[in-house]
């Protein structure tokens, strides 16, 4: 006959399954709302984008989920050591995730205002896809690490993000000349340098994540990222 305690403990372990199961929902909801949103935007399809806008529901009502949920096992369960880490751990994430949401149907909302036509539109649009699609592979890999507690996932993840920075880096200074060699083009450029902030900004919270799984599967902080040009002077 099983004790009270072995009760307990499975229990708590059915808990953190389910607190893992709803951070991979809202992160394939995450990836899926990146991948739609630029594909509205490619295509100019506003219907596309206005659906990105309405199912960022979906992600907000998961993250209260996640939030009752870590609440409450950590009233009546008590974890400790580990197993704290990994509930607070997944309490952080889901707010991350939500935010990953937000940045996409904020991509989403520029599709409408962007009006260039034909081969002008190709050009300008045709630099953001392979970065929001480096983007949202940043975000799968870590979250599957945070499902697995893979501390070397995560790093790995960390190491992607100056890659995430040189894109955002070259793309900025293409759309600015862009801009100078199109006039006509100005406010609709700005819209797209808006959407490459906004997939630069989903990488860093990928790198956020990163940082909390490696430390809910470690007990300790990662070491601080070197960045480009830092050991030079």
């Amino acid at each position: 006959m099983a004790t009270g305690h072995e009760h307990t403990v499975k229990a708590f372990d059915e808990d953190i399954k389910h607190l893992r199961a709803l951070i991979s929902q809202m992160g394939g909801l995450a990836e899926q709302a990146i991948g739609d949103a630029m594909l509205a935007l490619s295509r100019n399809d506003t219907a596309l984008a206005r659906e990105v806008r309405d199912k960022d529901k979906a992600i907000d009502a998961i993250e209260a989920e996640v939030e009752k949920l870590a609440v409450r096992v950590i009233a009546l369960r008590a974890p400790m050591a580990d197993d704290l880490r990994e509930v607070v751990a997944a309490l952080k994430i889901a707010a991350v995730v939500e935010r990953i949401g937000d940045y996409a149907k904020n991509i989403a909302k520029r599709v409408p205002k962007i009006h260039i036509e034909g081969e002008e539109r190709i050009d300008a649009v045709s630099v953001l896809p392979a970065m929001a699609q480096l983007a949202s592979e940043m975000v799968h890999d870590v979250l599957d690490a945070f499902s697995a507690r893979d501390a070397e996932a995560a790093i790995r993840v960390c190491e992607r993000d100056n890659r995430l920075d040189d894109f955002y880096d070259s793309i900025f200074r293409t759309l600015v000349t862009y801009m100078v060699e199109n006039p006509r083009t100005i406010s609709e450029v700005a819209h797209l340098l808006f959407v490459a902030k906004n997939i630069e900004r989903i990488g860093d919270h990928a790198t956020n994540v990163a940082e909390m799984v490696y430390f809910a599967a470690t007990g300790h902080y990662m070491a601080e990222r070197e960045t480009p040009g830092a050991a030079e002077g």
